[in-house]
């Protein structure tokens, strides 16, 4: 098997991949090895918004290199779906803090932001995310309460 080369662009294979010009990526994807798409996919899991998750996506777009495309495309959902279920529970963690803070009820908490205490159920579960007003307006009523252990903004 002969070894993955770049032609026209300004980078080696041995480059870091977050290095790689997109016409890169799409030889690595197009014509690269197994060794390739797991540096690919490395990258991809570490920033999976980030600009290689993005080119990524951007040649897949209109080049559907057999096997490697759905591989690369399930690399990219599954890895934002846990990063994204990471910080619904991240965030589902700071509002259960902010109620104990508060030491308010649950009902009385959610009445002080303007909330049913249903919706504040939802964030306190992570099904719902709440908004960046409405986190401002709950660290707001447990900041009396806590001290300076809250995030303030």
């Amino acid at each position: 098997m002969t070894e993955l080369t770049f032609r026209n662009v300004d980078a080696s294979p041995d480059d870091l991949v977050v290095e790689w010009p997109l016409e890169a990526i799409q030889t690595a994807l197009e014509r690269g090895s197994l060794k390739h798409w797991r540096r690919l996919a490395a990258e991809i899991r570490a920033e999976p918004w980030g600009s290689v998750a993005r080119q990524v996506e951007d040649v897949l777009a209109y080049s559907r290199p057999y096997g490697v495309d759905k591989l690369m495309e399930r690399v990219i959902s599954d890895t934002r779906e846990s990063v994204k279920r990471d910080e619904r529970e991240a965030v589902a963690a700071e509002v259960a803090e902010l109620v104990e803070a508060s030491g308010l009820s649950r009902a009385e908490f959610a009445a002080d932001i303007g909330t049913s205490a249903s919706r504040l159920s939802t964030y306190l579960s992570g099904k719902v995310t709440p908004s960046a007003a409405l986190m401002v307006r709950m660290r707001r009523l447990a900041a009396p309460h806590e001290g300076a252990n809250l995030h303030r903004t």
